[in-house]
Order: C-alpha cells, then structure tokens, then sequence
C-alpha cells in the first residue's frame, strides 16, 4: 500500500462546508455558492427518503425536494440559523418539515421553472425500494443521512486509491470495509492485488484506518467549528443500527 496514499490522514480538518455557508449569512460569496451548491447535491436524499415516507408520490416527492432546494437558495433561509446551534442534519429536516407544511405549493409556482438543483430520480427510486419501510420519518431521514455520510466516505476514498493509479486495488479491498476480521481471507486478498498475506493484512488496516478518518471528516462538514463530532458520531451509529436490525 502506497505511504503517499495515506500521508495526509493526520491532518487538521479544514473549515467545513457547513461552517463556510455559516459565515456567509446574509452576504454573498463565491465560497459560500460553492459550498451550498455541494450541501445541495451531497444531502438531498435524505430529505427525498423523509418526503417520500411521508406518503408523497415519486413525482411529489421530486417537486418537493427540488422546491425545498430552490427555496433554501434563493430566499436565503440560512439567514435564520442560530450559529451557536449549527447542525445541518438539524437545519435542513426542520426546514423541510416547515416548508412541506406551510410554503410549498406557494413555492412550487415561483421555484419550479428557476430551479437549478437537479436529482437522479431513478437513483433515488432505486435505493428507496430497496430500504426499510418500517421506520417513522424521522428514523428514516437520520438513517438516510448516516448512510449518505458512508456513500460520501466511500467516494472519497475510491478517489484516493485511483488518484495513485490503484483503483483496481480499491476493488478488492473495499469489501473488507465491512466484513468481520476473522472472515477476510488474507491470502486470497493479497493474491487478487499482487501482494503478499502479510502486506494484505497491512494493506486493509490501513484502508479500514483511513475509512474511519474520511467518515469523521465527512460528518465534521456538516457541524459548525468545534462541534461535538464524537456526540453527532454516536447519533449516526445509532441511526446505522436500524439498518441492521
């Protein structure tokens, strides 16, 4: 396993996202736009997930996202975060709760044709026949959020092994991400990326280490600067064990 692949696992985590759109409330900025658009399109299922739980259509369920999205834009409801309190999670499904209530038909004629948040439905309908039907709403959206965190860690981390010409290896190894420690087959694993079993063995400890690092990063995006990231990490845990239940 490549040392450059993991050189920067210790470092400081950046300014997040979340805190990059804090900072902008109520003015206008390139960084802020960015960061938005990124919480837009890294975010939406979750809320898409709640929506459709809720007993909305397909199509409902994609006006309303798209709609909620617009809004949250273009009428700059961040305006009303408390910083002190900010938590994406916490914004965004209060929000959505308050628009789906009272605001989105009134949207719908203003946002619609505007609307420059796109989503892949089909994916979205995919992934919401395949999940448990059994959770309330809000059990369904923080599960959702949980898993939308994994995807993004995931992501990250397949970025990483490709960026060092190793994609191949990501492959074979991504499926001890979540296998038992006794069930990985460290020979085989060695054999299908030309190592031996003991560099196998180096090679998942430190995938499984730098999955735990992106996975913390990730959800550090989503709370203000100096949140409690351990607190947010065992709600998302506790989110996850649904999944499994």
């Amino acid at each position: 396993m490549s040392s450059q692949l993991f050189g920067e696992a210790a470092r400081v985590f950046p300014n997040t996202r979340w805190s990059v759109v804090l900072a902008a409330r109520g003015r206008s900025s390139p960084e802020s736009a960015a960061a938005l658009e990124t919480i837009c399109h890294a975010y939406w299922y979750p809320l898409y997930a709640y929506i459709r739980r809720h007993g909305h259509s397909a199509h409902d369920a994609q006006d309303l996202t798209q709609e909620f999205f617009c809004r949250l834009i273009e009428k700059q409801w961040l305006d009303d975060v408390d910083r002190d309190k900010g938590k994406l999670r916490s914004f965004l499904i209060v929000a959505l709760k308050k628009f789906m209530s009272k605001e989105w038909r009134r949207a719908s004629a203003q946002c619609r044709s505007g609307s420059h948040v796109q989503f892949d439905t089909v994916f979205a309908e995919s992934r919401y026949a395949a999940d448990s039907h059994l959770l309330a709403p809000d059990e369904t959206f923080d599960q959702q959020w949980a898993l939308t965190l994994l995807d993004l860690t995931v992501d990250r981390l397949r970025g990483e092994f490709a960026a060092a010409n190793k994609a191949g290896d990501f492959e074979v190894l991504k499926h001890c991400l979540t296998a038992e420690r006794g069930a990985i087959d460290y020979a085989k694993v060695g054999k299908a990326i030309g190592v031996a079993e003991g560099a196998a063995r180096v090679a998942v400890h430190r995938l499984r280490k730098r999955f735990r690092q992106i996975y913390r990063e990730e959800i550090s995006h989503t709370l203000r600067d100096g949140a409690d990231l351990d607190a947010e990490l065992r709600h998302l845990a506790a989110a996850l064990a649904h999944q499994r239940a």
